[in-house]
């Protein structure tokens, strides 16, 4: 299988179309526009959770792992959805979020009834001597990971919201019952899957206080331990390893170069590929999330050239994205979309999914969608960003500081409904979304963009790009100047032909002077925003600018 020719597209069902009107996007609104999505000429759609859940973290917290929320439809719908898509060359990839379960699941439900057989299923420990916590680790959503387990006097795990209890992979009754729900969804014709938190699955259920409550250190204590990797290659054994044509890709937070080559080099038997998120940290301000520094460019093209190069030296693969359901939109996170919107987003564009690996478009990128900018916290409804709402405010922070804060970093900034059309609620819906539309949808929407935007044409040809060329389905990959101020530059390489690939990061044109190595090959320009037609020794790029040259001898 070629991963370097795929390129998937990734729908949140409950901001994509709603078929229905209650305000929440659904499956047969998928259907309605796969038409769409196919145009642009990609082979994949990944959708989150669309599982029965009591949403209070937008459907990762599953209460049924092997049936479809009435929110969204029906199981018919989605057997048609396979169908339909299958009928215009498109597969699905759905989420697998077996790090935890909804305090909602039946197993839970049991546990907490005193069944010890569903009680093993997560981790129960009771409180210190002294009556505090099991430990003093820290949730990921703000507050402490763990809460009372109903009227005993036992603590259960939560490494995210209070409602998500994790899951205990050491026991083999849980890995066998999480292989089963792996294996239902393979029957159904799914040919993708894409494994939430995957590298958090191996806690030392002997476990022990972190030294700093909430920082690094404490991550590393259920982080990447060895036991992940065995586990997975089990699952992988046990499950999607039986086929030879599907894909997948582990959410892997916090992981490293090493760990990433080990999950997804092809010999290991682990996974296809892996999402990894430093490259979306360099405008945390010493590591914290709720921060609004400026991105440190340099640092962005430093971890991007790391995980690059690293993995492709010894066969890892990456998955390539800017964007995605828990981001900020990288538009308005990396550049210039009030003055500069069509460079700015082709220019991102470029620079992402050039590089070795296979690219992942988030819903309404290809358009130009842009955070909200919503003004009140009444707004908002991400619990992550509600928590911490509260938790800046107990650190003193001024409202309008906590503000901007959260309007550059939610993760409601990405899940704002999808913007069709300049009717009322950008056509996402005819009754009342569950999350207030951008106020740009009159001017960025999908009828405008098919019709006369530049942004969704490019990204089909940036697409066809991949299919059509070699060496960036397979060429190897090195960072060009990684200290130039402005420019992120890298060639690929592949039987002979280089691909030179530049990206201006600014709105200041920037110069580039080009390696003599570059010079006496023959170059053609595939792709770019600006008006940068050749090359030569020192070559000038305007605001936001992108090009791609292929070169070769002769």
């Amino acid at each position: 299988m070629n991963l370097g020719e795929k390129v998937i597209y990734q729908v949140y069902p409950k901001s994509f179309y709603d078929s229905t009107g209650n305000g929440k996007g659904d499956l047969a609104g998928v259907i309605e526009k796969l038409d769409y999505i196919a145009d642009l000429g990609v082979d994949l759609i990944w959708l989150n959770p669309f599982y029965p859940s009591p949403q209070k973290d937008n459907g990762y917290d599953i209460s049924d792992y092997c049936a479809i929320d009435p929110t969204y439809g029906t199981m018919a719908d989605f057997e048609r959805l396979i169908a339909e898509a299958e009928k215009r060359g498109i597969s699905l990839m759905l989420d697998m979020v077996l790090n935890h379960t909804s305090i909602e699941h039946e197993w839970f439900q049991k546990a907490l009834a005193g069944d010890p057989e569903y009680q093993d299923f997560y981790y129960l420990r009771p409180a210190k001597a002294d009556g505090s916590l099991p430990t003093n680790w820290q949730s990921k959503f703000g507050g402490p990971a763990w809460e009372k387990f109903g009227d005993t006097s036992l603590y259960y795990l939560h490494l995210y919201d209070v409602s998500q209890a994790d899951l205990n992979w050491h026991n083999p009754k849980v890995r066998q019952a999480l292989y089963q729900v792996i294996n239902f969804w393979l029957a159904k014709g799914v040919k993708g899957l894409r494994f939430d938190v995957l590298n958090v699955i191996g806690k030392d259920p002997n476990f022990q206080d972190s030294q700093e409550p909430g920082s690094n250190q404490e991550k590393h204590l259920y982080t990447d331990t060895p036991i992940v990797h065995q586990w997975i290659k089990e699952m992988h054994q046990a499950t999607f390893g039986r086929y030879d044509d599907i894909v997948t890709v582990g959410e892997m937070s916090s992981t490293d170069v090493a760990n990433g080559i080990r999950y997804s080099n092809p010999t290991e038997q682990e996974l296809s590929m892996i999402f990894s998120f430093h490259h979306l940290k360099v405008d945390y301000q010493d590591g914290e999330k709720w921060s609004d520094p400026e991105f440190d460019f340099i640092a962005l093209k430093q971890i991007l050239d790391t995980w690059q190069k690293g993995m492709s030296d010894h066969q890892g693969w990456n998955a390539l994205f800017l964007n995605n359901h828990d981001q900020p939109r990288s538009n308005s996170r990396f550049g210039d979309v009030i003055h500069y919107p069509y460079e700015t987003q082709t220019m991102l564009a470029t620079a992402i999914q050039c590089l070795r690996g296979t690219p992942y478009i988030y819903q309404g990128e290809e358009i130009g969608m842009t955070d909200p900018g919503y003004q009140s916290i009444d707004d908002y409804v991400d619990v992550e960003t509600l928590n911490h709402y509260q938790i800046l405010q107990e650190k003193g922070y001024p409202i309008e500081k906590i503000m901007n804060i959260i309007r550059k970093k939610s993760r409601d900034n990405s899940r704002t409904p999808m913007q069709w059309d300049s009717s009322k609620h950008a056509g996402f819906t005819k009754g009342t979304p569950w999350l207030k539309v951008a106020d740009n949808y009159q001017t960025i929407n999908v009828e405008r963009a098919r019709k006369e935007g530049k942004i969704y044409k490019y990204y089909q040809d940036l697409i066809q790009l991949r299919k059509d060329y070699p060496i960036i389905q397979e060429g190897s990959y090195q960072g060009i100047q990684l200290d130039h101020p402005q420019i992120m530059a890298y060639e690929r390489q592949y039987q002979g032909q280089f691909l030179l690939v530049v990206n201006n990061f600014y709105a200041q044109p920037s110069k580039l002077m080009l390696p003599s190595k570059y010079l006496d090959k023959s170059s053609q320009k595939l792709i770019g925003n600006g008006p940068l037609q050749f090359l030569t020794e020192e070559i000038m790029l305007q605001s936001y600018e992108t090009a791609v040259f292929l070169l070769k001898d002769g």
